[in-house]
């Protein structure tokens, strides 16, 4: 049974580079639910939060165009991805002896480059796993694995805060899993050596027009969706949720997140970007009951929030995967997330600069554009359909 057997691999790959990103997201994640309050403990303001969160968004969204066009013509999968992660286990851990938020910000933005470096080669081997089990399944059983370490890193963060009442010290804790991220990597390149080696060179027909229809889609996503980071910041400013607790609510919103990859992703193969779209739906409401229903509506929110992010790494890259054909997708995967990344850049510098003035303008602000990406997605479904890659 060759067809059954290819499955099972695939699957077993597909956990494996979840094991990855499980420890991965351990690190980052971690470190990403006490940034916003170890910002402002460096006396940054919330347009300066806004800027970090967006910027570390934006520069890497450069270098995953650059990085997804380098490993499509090169080959170089493997060897891109764990320089990428190789990254993790010195700027995270180095967080905890920035003295000023200037020099926390180059960090992030360094941890950022990382992430995009290594982002569009590593979603090129998920792909190839990925066509054996179904894109949205198969990505959304890696965001699970993924968000499973997002869950546990912000644990790991509120536990070391805990203990030392300081976020700057619960850095380097997060050093361990960035150490456990490149070992179970080296392992997962040992024992799949042959995924990532495209049998044919690039071609050089450009992506197809409905790819780039299907990106602006997701740039209005990305530009009207709240980083984290200004909502704890929002919570830790007017008292909704306890400083020593923010990490534990992000916890609660990466569990979120995982489950909702799942469901999502097996939804999206069974009704395409229909899926998507239910998910925006959700989600949408996380930012005003997080920005103006006060202490009531901050659990709400982060459980939409998570909601939110599910639906997207659920579904975004299986839409990608399932339109393009294996020797463009590091292209492919790379403009998204450039775009994507700049888009995010963007509106979280403007929702920065709007909360010191308005928050019901900011709100506003997300909401429209988040509405609008969900009405552009859903005129996609057919164009999506058509455009399968077989």
């Amino acid at each position: 049974m060759p067809g059954e057997a290819q499955r099972s691999s695939a699957i077993r790959f597909i956990v494996c580079l979840g094991v990855v990103s499980f420890f991965a997201d351990m690190t980052y994640e971690g470190s990403r639910g006490i940034l916003g309050p170890f910002l402002q403990g460096l006396g940054a303001s919330a347009a300066q939060v806004g800027l970090i969160a967006g910027g570390g968004e934006m520069v890497g969204a450069g270098l995953r165009y650059f990085s997804g066009r380098f490993a499509d013509r090169t080959r170089g999968y493997w060897a891109i991805t764990i320089a990428g992660y190789a990254v993790n286990v010195v700027a995270v851990p180095a967080l905890a002896f920035a003295g000023n938020w200037q020099a926390a910000a180059l960090l992030v933005i360094v941890e950022r480059t990382g992430k995009a470096l290594r982002g569009p080669a590593r979603d090129v081997l998920l792909s190839e796993a990925t066509a054996e089990v179904g894109h949205g399944w198969g990505f959304g059983l890696h965001a699970a694995m993924d968000q499973a370490g997002a869950v546990i890193g912000p644990l790991l963060a509120a536990l070391a805060v805990s203990r030392r009442h300081r976020f700057g010290p619960a850095f380097l804790w997060l050093a361990i899993p960035a150490v456990l991220t490149m070992v179970s990597l080296l392992i997962a390149r040992q024992v799949y050596p042959g995924r990532g080696a495209a049998p044919a060179p690039a071609t050089t027909e450009p992506l197809p027009r409905v790819f780039w229809w299907y990106a602006g889609a997701a740039a209005l996503l990305a530009a009207g969706f709240a980083d984290f980071p200004l909502l704890a910041f929002h919570f830790q400013k007017t008292g909704a949720v306890p400083g020593a607790s923010i990490p534990l609510l992000y916890s609660g919103a990466m569990a979120v997140n995982g489950i909702g990859a799942l469901v999502f992703g097996k939804l999206y193969d069974r009704v395409g970007v229909a899926a998507l779209v239910a998910g925006i739906v959700l989600s949408v409401w996380a930012l005003p009951l997080g920005f103006l229903a006060g202490a009531s509506g901050a659990i709400a929110s982060a459980i939409l929030w998570g909601l939110g992010m599910g639906a997207q790494d659920g579904c975004l890259r299986a839409g990608i995967a399932g339109v393009v054909s294996m020797d463009k997708r590091g292209n492919a995967f790379g403009s998204l997330q450039g775009l994507f990344g700049i888009a995010w850049f963007a509106g979280s510098a403007v929702m920065g600069a709007l909360y010191g003035r308005s928050l019901a303008a900011m709100v506003a602000f997300g909401v429209v554009l988040q509405l609008a990406a969900a009405v552009l997605f859903f005129t996609l479904r057919r164009p999506l359909e058509a455009a399968r890659v077989r």
